[in-house]
């Protein structure tokens, strides 16, 4: 059994919500209340990590704040030229110790736990009625610098949260990308025992 969402085809049981999930650059340049915000974040709280350690930091700068200049500086060109429509704009960190009274160490899962995160953000900010276009076009080497990033602590990747806005907005080049994209199949990502 299949069924169809934003020209994609999926399996009947999986949850429309992740299919109709996908990253437009195409933004409306509205703002968006920070009680949706305050939403979207306690959503990304809610993912599982290693020991409930939660390791990942959420940076973020609504459009026309003190920090969006600072914070849109922080993307590569590309990225910059069109996520400057977004509501929202958002580093995401995670804390690569195991932090405990007796001492720290090493957080092996500290990427993977953040990203679970992202991917409940992103989720809440659909259901919200929102999108949102995750990047690692960032100026790494200097953005952790410009964020006061801890030595101890990584820059994973950014995204942004707003409402989808007219596709002409964007150069041309761009706008014949601006649509929602099929996936590999669950045969192609997945294999029983070992991996070769």
């Amino acid at each position: 059994m299949t069924a169809q969402s934003l020209g994609r085809t999926a399996h009947a049981k999986v949850e429309k919500l992740i299919v109709d999930r996908w990253s437009p650059r195409a933004f409306d340049e509205s703002a968006i209340p920070q009680e949706d915000l305050d939403v979207i974040f306690e959503a990304a709280g809610w993912a599982p990590s290693a020991y409930n350690v939660q390791p990942w930091t959420f940076l973020y700068s609504v459009k026309g704040d003190a920090n969006w200049d600072l914070f849109l500086s922080q993307l590569i060109d590309f990225n910059k030229g069109w996520a400057q429509s977004a509501s929202a704009l958002v580093f995401v960190v995670s804390d690569t110790q195991m932090r405990s009274e007796k001492g720290n160490s090493d957080n092996y899962s500290a990427s993977f736990d953040a990203g679970a995160a992202w991917m409940a953000a992103a989720l809440q900010a659909q259901a919200l009625g929102y999108h949102t276009h995750g990047m690692t076009g960032i100026k790494f080497g200097e953005a952790e610098a410009a964020l006061g990033v801890p030595a101890d602590h990584r820059l994973e990747a950014a995204f942004v949260i707003g409402k989808i806005g007219d596709k002409a907005t964007l150069p041309d080049y761009l706008q014949d990308r601006e649509a929602p994209v099929g996936r590999k199949a669950a045969s192609e990502i997945a294999r029983a025992g070992k991996f070769a």
